[in-house]
């Protein structure tokens, strides 16, 4: 059987992958997208939707502001409706504790246009009454917002498809290898696909490739734990995230147009790689309802009408590997963002993109690169 041929391979068919289909066939590359299921289907389409920049590594802004000049062209670009509602992420405290960390946290991100503003118990409630008495403070960054998942990475795979790539969804890769100068990749069914370039953007499962190429990284599956509730009018605004004793958040949720107000947070449960499944923990979503009414008591009236998980990827120091692999020239890698890849995906595809066309990028990822994981396993030795 004769093999597809192309310039680029993209093993992973979520935001980033289908993300940087589309922008090289903007840089007239020919680009061949391999997905197991259907584009998006997995923790590109069931994460909680933020588009937001605040509270990213300091270090991580960079790549944020990129991918937020994408997501202000989203429609433009990628021809659809994401559901994009730009009014802001609002981060609030309950003790002192937490707002001298959101002050510190806006001093230092000030020159990344955020514009951030802390706000004291008194001026958050005049600006958003329907919060709670405990609230002590709170951080607003009036750029940000949220979009629809599941409409995301779809939107840009059809551009993508309209620009030329060839995308191959239902597509079980059974075998990845480099053969002489190209790489083959073998699909259950024994078609293959040969390219000069691969990049994987596999998601979690992104380690079990590079552990192929010799290149292993610490990266465990979490299910993010997620629920919906019934339509309400509109009134809430910004996606609201509210900080817990041990400065992580205890729930965080926004409300979309047409009403629903999801609702995240709660932490994660362990998943099934073998059979991709992921599960909610009933005692997730009750903690959820419990603290939620902290936030914005009117919360104690509402009713949940769904709830679901999905598959992420989590590294052990919260970084993704991302760029050129240390070990095989034309391999790449995007994959393992911890939960807080949705807002960042179109600039990782732009940027993936611009580093495999030029063989550089003018936004700085350095610091994420796979080879720090073989450093470190040397140190530990």
């Amino acid at each position: 059987m004769n093999a597809r041929k192309a310039d680029v391979i993209i093993v992973g068919g979520g935001i980033m992958g289908a993300a940087t289909a589309f922008f090289l066939r903007k840089r007239g590359m020919s680009v061949i997208l391999l997905e197991r299921g259907l584009i998006g289907q997995q923790a590109s389409g069931v994460n909680f939707g933020n588009v937001r920049r605040m509270g990213r590594p300091i270090e991580q802004l960079p790549l944020a502001n990129r991918s937020r000049e994408t997501w202000l062209k989203f429609k433009e670009l990628f021809g659809d409706d994401v559901e994009l509602l730009l009014n802001g992420h609002l981060r609030v405290g309950f003790t002192p504790a937490h707002e001298e960390r959101m002050a510190k946290y806006a001093q230092d991100a000030k020159d990344f246009g955020l514009d951030m503003q802390m706000m004291g118990a008194k001026a958050l409630r005049e600006r958003f009454p329907y919060l709670g008495p405990e609230i002590t403070a709170g951080c607003y960054a009036p750029h940000d917002g949220h979009a629809n998942p599941r409409l995301a990475a779809p939107i840009i795979g059809r551009a993508a498809v309209r620009e030329g790539a060839q995308v191959f969804e239902n597509t079980e890769i059974v075998s990845v290898e480099k053969d002489g100068e190209d790489f083959r990749m073998t699909a259950a069914d024994d078609r293959t696909f040969r390219a000069p370039v691969a990049l994987i953007t596999a998601g979690a499962w992104g380690d079990r490739i590079s552990a192929k190429f010799g290149e292993p990284v610490p990266m465990i599956a979490k299910g993010p734990q997620m629920c919906v509730t019934e339509p309400v009018p509109y009134a809430i605004g910004p996606t609201i995230g509210a900080i817990a004793d041990v400065f992580e958040q205890v729930v965080f949720f926004r409300q979309v147009a047409r009403g629903n107000i999801v609702i995240g947070g709660g932490g994660h449960e362990p998943v099934d790689l073998e059979n991709r499944r992921a599960y909610v923990n009933p005692h997730r979503t009750l903690y959820k309802l419990k603290n939620a009414p902290r936030v914005v008591p009117a919360f104690n009236h509402l009713n949940i009408i769904r709830v679901w998980s999905g598959i992420e990827g989590y590294m052990e120091d919260s970084s993704p590997a991302m760029g050129p692999s240390a070990r095989v020239p034309g391999l790449y890698y995007a994959f393992g963002f911890s939960g807080e890849g949705f807002q960042l995906g179109p600039g990782v595809g732009d940027v993936m993109a611009e580093l495999i066309h030029t063989g550089a990028t003018t936004t700085p990822i350095e610091q994420y690169h796979i080879g720090r994981f073989a450093k470190q396993a040397m140190q530990a030795a």
